[in-house]
């Protein structure tokens, strides 16, 4: 069974750090793309950042950089990090990790993680 589970969320005031976790099991995790993903009710889901499983590089999302960084456990190479700091409260949201493959391909999710910045 794949699981993903995003955990670190929670309240902190503009300026404050948190550091979201993505615990993974049942695939490979050299095999997929790893990503952060978080949505606001209403409002189009953003990528905040993508490792390429090709080349280990990350791109970020224009909003985020400099302020997050995504980094992965390299004991066990199954846990990947979201820094994030000088959080402002634009970056309130779901906060989901996303583990992503093709030829097959194969999409997962974790349950998501509430990140809450106050002004």
């Amino acid at each position: 069974e794949v699981q993903l589970q995003a955990s670190g969320g929670g309240l902190v005031q503009a300026g404050g750090s948190l550091r979201l976790s993505c615990a993974v099991s049942g695939i490979t995790f050299d095999d997929y793309a790893m990503s952060w993903i978080r949505q606001v009710p209403g409002k189009e889901r953003e990528v905040v950042s993508c490792t390429s499983k090709s080349d280990g590089s990350t791109y970020y999302a224009d909003s985020v950089k400099g302020r997050f960084t995504v980094s992965s456990d390299s004991n066990t190479e199954n846990e990947v990090f979201l820094q994030m700091n000088s959080l402002k409260p634009e970056d309130t949201a779901v906060y989901y990790c996303n583990a992503e493959r093709g030829d097959p391909w194969y999409d997962y999710w974790g349950q998501g993680t509430q990140v809450t910045v106050s002004s």
